[in-house]
C-alpha cells in the first residue's frame, strides 16, 4: 500500500522528464545555425603512434584552425617533446600551456573557453588519442586523465569531443579470444551416425 504510490510518482516523474527532454531536443523551425568557424585542437602528452594518428584525423577534417596542445607538467618532458616536434618536422604548431601543480585538466578547459568566448558562434572540436585495451587492469593504467578531461569537456558549451582509438596488441589478443570462444559456442554440434 505504502509503495504503490512512491512508484506511481516516480514513474510520472521519469515521464515528465522524458516529456521535458523531447520538447528541449525538438529541432527549431529555422534549422540549426552554422558554425561560423571549427577550431581542432589535438590534445598531445608524447609524440607517439596515437597523437601522430590523432594528428592526421584532425587535418583530414579540414578545420580553419588546427592546434596541437599539451599542458608542461615536467619541463624535461616537454623540452623533449619539442626537440621532436621540430626533429619530426609535424606540420601543425605546438602549443604548450603552464600549469601548477602538475593539473592537465584546467589549463585545457581555460584555453579552450578562451578561444570559445571569442565568438560565440564557433566550434572548438578536441581531438583526444585514447588507448583501446585488452585487459580490465590495463584500464586502470592507461586514459585516466583523458577520462576525466573529457568529463569536464563535455559541460563547456560550443565543444565537441572526438575520441581517436589506438588499439594496443593486448586489444587485439584479448578480442581473438572472444571471437575464437565465441565461435567454439556458435559451432553446431556434430553428430555422427554410424552404419550397422
Amino acid at each position: 500500500m505504502i509503495a504503490m504510490p512512491l512508484v506511481f510518482a516516480l514513474m510520472t516523474a521519469i515521464r515528465n522528464h522524458y516529456d521535458n527532454v523531447a520538447i528541449e531536443v525538438a529541432p527549431a523551425p529555422a534549422g540549426v545555425l552554422l558554425p561560423s568557424r571549427i577550431h581542432a585542437i589535438v590534445l598531445v602528452s608524447k609524440l607517439h603512434a596515437p597523437t601522430l594518428r590523432a594528428l592526421a584525423f584532425a587535418r583530414a577534417t579540414h578545420p580553419q584552425t588546427l592546434t596541437a596542445l599539451t599542458v608542461r607538467t615536467s619541463p624535461e618532458e616537454t623540452e623533449q617533446l619539442m626537440r621532436d616536434w621540430v626533429e619530426r618536422d609535424v606540420p601543425v604548431p605546438l602549443t604548450v600551456l603552464d600549469s601548477s601543480y602538475r593539473d592537465v585538466t584546467r589549463p585545457v578547459i581555460e584555453h579552450i573557453a578562451h578561444i570559445h568566448r571569442e565568438s560565440s558562434r564557433d566550434v572548438v572540436s578536441v581531438f583526444v588519442p585514447e588507448y583501446v585495451v585488452g585487459h580490465w587492469w590495463e584500464r586502470a593504467l592507461h586514459n585516466q586523465s583523458v577520462l576525466r578531461l573529457k568529463a569536464r569537456l563535455l559541460f563547456q558549451p560550443g565543444v565537441m569531443v572526438t575520441s581517436v582509438p589506438f588499439r594496443l596488441t593486448s586489444a587485439d589478443i584479448a578480442e581473438a579470444r572472444r571471437a575464437a570462444t565465441q565461435k567454439e559456442v556458435s559451432a553446431p554440434e556434430r553428430t555422427e551416425i554410424v552404419g550397422r
